[in-house]
Formats: C-alpha cells, structure tokens, sequence
C-alpha cells in the first residue's frame, strides 16, 4: 500500500511539472526581450557596438506574461554597466532590472597638447584615436569639435566630450544689436543692448531703447529676433 502512495505521489509531481513549469516566465525570454531593446537604441552609435545581457538569477520566478516590454530606469544610460528594464502589463503586473554592459568601440577625439580656457579648436589640437565610448557625449566626428570654445583648459591626451565645449558666442553682453519683432501681421526692426553672451539659437536678453528688457533668440548673422 505505501509503495503505492509513493508511485501515485511521484506520478502526481511529475504531471504537475510541466504544469507549473509553463506558469513561470521564461528568463530566456526576458533577456530576449531585452537584447532587442538594447540592439534598437544603440543603433545611433557610432562604430562596432557589442551588447551583453547577464543571466538572470536561476532563483527569480516570474508568473508567465504574454506581453513584454523593455523600458530605461530613470538615470539609466545606454552606455557601459546599466540596467534595462522589463515589465508584465497583464495584471497583476511584475517588473525585473537585467544588468546589461553595451560597449562601442570607435574613432575618438583626443588632445593632442595642453589647451587654455576660451581656445577656439582647430585640426592642429586634437588626434583620431581608436577607443572605447565609455560614456555619453565622447566626440567622434572632427566637426563636433572644429571652431568650439572650450569651457575650461584641459591636458594633453584628454579625450574631447561634448560638455567641455561651447559654440562661439555671436553677441556678446553689452553689444548693441539689430533686433526684429515679429506678430501677427506685422515686423518691426530696432536695435538694443544685449544683456548677456550668446552663441546662435540660443536666448539672451535686450534692453531697447525704450529700457523695456525683451527675450530674443541669437541668429546666425548676429542680430536678435524677439519673441511675442
């Protein structure tokens, strides 16, 4: 009678398996699942880009989801070490961070001499390098950097980013400027004093000559058109 319980027993779990086995999500999956998103987003990237998607913990069980989508954590990045995440959006819901490193290896900007604060780049300050983008903005272009400001002096060897640079400001704080009003059906042209630096596209603001102050976008020619 006992040895018949156990082989009804080990009859049941053996049936069950399959049952309870296709009721959790795949981990393959999930990094599947993210691989693609991962392979989607870094598309942009300049140069050979390899992607890896670390095995999920064996001891994560997830209920079966049909309906998968991949997603950015706030303050994630799609370079390096970073975490990629996927969620259920069948109730009642789940969430899992996969660790990811997506590495992209291309031409980079380097110094090739120590460079001031305020120096306008040229080909004579930097060198095409092979490397490794490990972290977003890194310059890989020449133009990236041809005829930009650097915000502050760097050393030989450094590798050129887009937050050390600055485009050339067009107007300067204190110059006078031709500026352009424009509204519905209408156009007035004037001049005034700019009230702080500016490169083209960006905001500064006026003082006309009645010493109303007015917000105008910096254009390519050096004048301001102001906003209504």
């Amino acid at each position: 009678m006992d040895n018949l319980r156990s082989a009804l027993l080990v009859s049941l779990l053996l049936c069950t398996q399959p049952i309870l086995a296709a009721q959790q999500q795949s981990h393959a999956q999930i990094r599947e699942v993210t691989l693609a998103f991962a392979q989607a987003q870094t598309r942009s990237l300049p140069g050979k880009v390899s992607i890896k998607v670390e095995d999920i913990d064996s001891r994560v069980v997830l209920p079966a989801c049909a309906t998968l989508e991949a997603f950015l954590p706030g303050g994630a990045q799609m370079m390096g070490k970073t975490s990629i995440g996927v969620r259920c959006n069948e109730q009642p819901g789940w969430s899992i961070f996969v660790q990811t490193t997506i590495r992209a290896s291309t031409t980079i900007l380097v110094s090739n001499r120590p460079l001031a604060q305020g120096s306008v780049l040229s080909t004579n300050d930097f060198t095409l390098q092979n490397g490794e983008l490990g972290q977003p903005g890194i310059l890989t272009d020449p133009e990236q950097a041809i005829g930009k400001t650097l915000r502050f002096a760097i050393g030989a060897g450094q590798v050129l980013r887009q937050d050390m640079l600055r485009a050339p400001w067009i107007v300067t704080q204190g110059q006078t400027v031709d500026t352009l009003t424009r509204g519905d059906g209408f156009t007035v042209r004037s001049s005034g004093q700019v009230l702080n630096n500016g490169a083209a596209g960006q905001s500064v603001q006026v003082r006309m000559p009645s010493g109303q102050v007015v917000s105008g976008t910096v254009t390519a020619e050096g004048g301001v058109e102001v906003r209504q």
